[in-house]
C-alpha cells in the first residue's frame, strides 16, 4: 500500500496495492485499486526511485479510473 501523502485528492482514502517485478534494467509496477478491482502496469528504469514509480504508477491509475468515469 501506499503512503497516502503522494496520492492525489481523487485517490486519497482508497486501498492502493503496488508490485514491483525487476526485469533486467526495467522494473515493472502494477498499481491495483482495491475498491474498483482496476489495475495497471508501468515500466520504468531500474535505477529510479521507488517512490518516482509509485507517482507515475499513481498516475497511469488515475488516468485509467477516469476515462471509465470511476472518479471525477
Amino acid at each position: 500500500m501506499t503512503d497516502q501523502s503522494q496520492m492525489t485528492d481523487n485517490l486519497k482514502g482508497r486501498q492502493i496495492y503496488f508490485e514491483f517485478s525487476p526485469m533486467g534494467a526495467y522494473v515493472k509496477v502494477s498499481v491495483m485499486d482495491v475498491k474498483t478491482l482496476t489495475e495497471v502496469s508501468i515500466q520504468g528504469p531500474a535505477s529510479a526511485s521507488e517512490a518516482l514509480l509509485k507517482k507515475n504508477g499513481l498516475k497511469r491509475l488515475e488516468y485509467v479510473l477516469r476515462k471509465k468515469g470511476l472518479i471525477s
